[in-house]
């Protein structure tokens, strides 16, 4: 984020001037993301759009943009996850006021106030797999390089089981 820039914010206040905001945030940075990241390298660029929702609360608009790279389950390495992704949050001031509209996710904003840090990377998890795994099988360090690598036979140690317990 650049220097002088605030993180929490007056939402009703954007909302009320139609502000848009862009920000940049490292992806070392975001804690949530500690566990899902092959490396802490990358940037997240997010724009956040504000206005009213039809309740009259304040709402926004969140769009990220971030080529994380993400630790695929299946062969543990890294990959790149390229990610675009937008949704219409509305806040809210306390829990039991963000039972009204179905349209938009509800953010909690104590006071108000909301952390766009917290905004951008809940988004970005959002988009996020929730088991990572590479794109493409080719592309898998855990997938066979060739035929060669492929079990030449599979083994069943217990297909004759049946015939043994005849015999006795």
């Amino acid at each position: 984020m650049a220097a002088g820039l605030p993180d929490r914010v007056d939402c009703m206040r954007l909302a009320n001037e139609a502000a848009v905001l862009e920000r940049e945030y490292a992806l070392g940075e975001l804690p949530r993301l500690e566990d899902v990241l092959a490396e802490p390298t990358g940037v997240l660029e997010a724009t956040f759009v504000f206005g009213k929702a039809h309740s009259g609360r304040a709402a926004a608009t969140v769009s990220v943009r971030a080529a994380p790279r993400l630790i695929c389950q299946r062969c543990l390495q890294g990959y790149e996850f390229p990610v675009r992704s937008a949704s219409e949050v509305e806040f809210s001031s306390s829990e039991a006021d963000s039972q009204s509209d179905e349209e938009h996710e509800m953010f909690v904003a104590a006071g108000g106030i909301a952390s766009l840090r917290d905004l951008a990377e809940e988004e970005l998890l959002l988009a996020l797999p929730i088991a990572a795994a590479c794109t493409t099988p080719e592309t898998c360090g855990r997938a066979p390089a060739s035929a060669a690598d492929e079990p030449a036979e599979v083994r069943r140690p217990f297909a004759d089981l049946r015939n043994l317990l005849k015999r006795t």
